[in-house]
């Protein structure tokens, strides 16, 4: 994370990826200093910054890393981008560490092993007690499309990031998550190893299977809740009518 505190003090400047993404020179940076960390001889390696290497299919241990998942939000300097490094065995994720370099938390686990969390990650909510606390994506509600789940007893709130999304909802400091949008891999591998690690639960709200290191690594939507809060989840996200 030092190095993303180190870029994030500097004047930072972007360029526009195919698809329209934005990358900086601290995701190459980060990128490349997981790269020669991570991955053993034998490893595959899958980040939204490097070329897709095809030989990770037939590996039996994959990193899946997101060197800033929330770039706009880095370049705007809001406190909501992360850093999300995952590890898969098997064609699951078994490990999850996702640090927020701006407020200094760090959420790491996975199934079987429980969740530590370093830092402080609550977050101040307008709702009432007792609402189910969703984090939501803050270019979904910048556009309205959080409108038709806006019902009493639920209070969303806005952030850049949805890997960090999901590392609050397994710190306890969020309920929920979702989103009827695309992402890949990268975006969420290591907040589902967190988030099954809590003990909570992972679905597809458009349908659809966790297949994990596949050829083309994007799931059509993604949604999470804390433990035995899937059901209600689940009814707010049903549009109203």
């Amino acid at each position: 994370m030092d190095i993303l505190r180190r870029r994030a003090a500097e004047a930072v400047s972007y360029s526009v990826k195919d698809g329209g993404g934005l990358v900086t020179e601290a995701d190459h940076e980060v990128d490349a200093m997981l790269r020669a960390y991570l991955p053993q001889a034998d490893d595959g390696w899958l980040s939204e910054e490097s070329e897709d290497d095809r030989t990770r299919l037939a590996c039996r241990r994959v990193w899946v890393v997101d060197p800033i998942d929330g770039t706009r939000a880095f370049i705007a300097r809001r406190p909501e981008y992360s850093t999300s490094i995952a590890l898969l065995e098997d064609g699951e994720p078994v490990l999850g560490a996702i640090g927020n370099p701006a407020t200094g938390v760090l959420v790491y686990g996975g199934p079987g092993l429980g969740v530590a969390v370093e830092g402080s990650p609550d977050l101040d909510w307008s709702g009432e007690p007792g609402d189910l606390r969703v984090l939501a994506s803050r270019s979904e509600l910048k556009r309205g499309e959080w409108r038709p789940f806006e019902r009493p007893g639920t209070t969303a709130i806005a952030m850049g990031s949805v890997a960090y999304s999901l590392a609050l909802v397994a710190a306890g400091a969020a309920e929920a998550t979702w989103t009827m949008y695309p992402k890949h891999e990268w975006d969420v591998a290591a907040g589902v190893a967190l988030v099954r690690g809590a003990g909570g639960s992972v679905w597809l709200p458009r349908g659809g299977h966790l297949l994990w290191n596949r050829r083309s690594p994007r799931f059509l939507s993604f949604a999470a809740s804390a433990p035995g809060l899937q059901e209600r989840a689940q009814a707010a996200m049903q549009v109203r009518s």
